[in-house]
């Protein structure tokens, strides 16, 4: 069942894994249908192990059938149609994932470099934005003056909900996103608060920013979103509930996703730490 505030990129996804499963009921078990009381654990990891050995699919795309077929059981369980989850105790083997956020030394090569073009330091500038407000490429697009707000202390805030999932959020505005929004104020576009370059020009360019910065990985405009998750918010100290609707997911469990990340680099960074303590200093015995 597709939702209404599923986009459509979303939706194909939900056809994609509907017609991969009918095909493993027909192949499997001669069945066009299935109640949703005749699903069990065995019947996900038969499904898993057939999507692996029979369709020769990429991990990166079992996980997102099992995870469509995942989100149609909840829906179920929460409709009252079946008591309980028969997949819970299944998880799919997910690959090793590429941090897919800067660091802080990262951000600061970004922001500092020397860059050839104008429009270099424009799209430097679009990536800057989303580091430090969390938001994505196509809530940018979106962002109207309409979508600014003035606190009672005086501070600026974005308050507007998500293209993806229609869920309100609300981004305190730190000086650098401040001195962009003004930067751009008289170029922007009719009532739009930004000047945006599509998301795949944005991504070719910011491949050039990366090799200028000597950053080595792959850089993309959405791991800006990632950044902010974890280097500006987690990292200091920002609780989870603010940081999970700061970014407008729909479940904590999303945000979570970053927490990890954050507490694997804050043991990172700690050990690093003990190390160089270590090289400096030496306790008498």
């Amino acid at each position: 069942r597709v939702g209404a505030n599923r986009e459509q990129k979303t939706a194909d996804s939900y056809w994609y894994a509907l017609n991969h499963l009918t095909r493993f009921l027909k192949e499997k078990y001669n069945l066009s249908d299935i109640p949703f009381t005749a699903l069990d654990e065995s019947f996900i990891r038969k499904y898993d192990l057939h999507l692996r050995l029979d369709c020769h699919l990429a991990l990166g795309t079992i996980i997102l059938l099992t995870t469509r077929l995942g989100t149609i059981i909840r829906e179920a369980v929460s409709d009252g149609v079946i008591t309980a989850n028969p997949f819970v105790g299944y998880e799919p083997k997910r690959p090793a994932s590429r941090q897919k956020y800067l660091t802080g030394e990262e951000l600061e090569r970004i922001m500092n470099t020397p860059l050839p073009k104008q429009k270099l330091y424009h799209v430097r500038d679009l990536f800057l934005f989303s580091c430090y407000t969390g938001i994505p490429y196509g809530d940018m697009c979106r962002l109207t003056k309409e979508d600014l707000e003035v606190a009672e202390d005086g501070e600026l805030w974005i308050r507007t909900s998500r293209k993806k999932n229609k869920i309100a959020y609300e981004v305190p505005l730190l000086d650098v996103p401040l001195y962009i929004l003004e930067k751009y104020r008289d170029i922007a576009p009719e009532g739009h608060l930004l000047p945006m370059y599509t998301n795949s020009e944005l991504n070719s360019l910011l491949k050039k920013i990366a090799k200028l910065c000597g950053i080595e990985r792959r850089l993309v405009f959405h791991a800006g979103r990632h950044t902010y998750a974890t280097e500006i918010t987690l990292s200091r100290g920002v609780p989870l509930e603010t940081v999970s609707k700061m970014l407008g997911h729909s479940r904590i469990s999303t945000t979570q996703i970053y927490a990890k990340v954050t507490d694997e680099k804050i043991d990172e960074d700690t050990r690093s730490l003990d190390t160089k303590i270590s090289e400096r200093f030496s306790i008498a015995i």
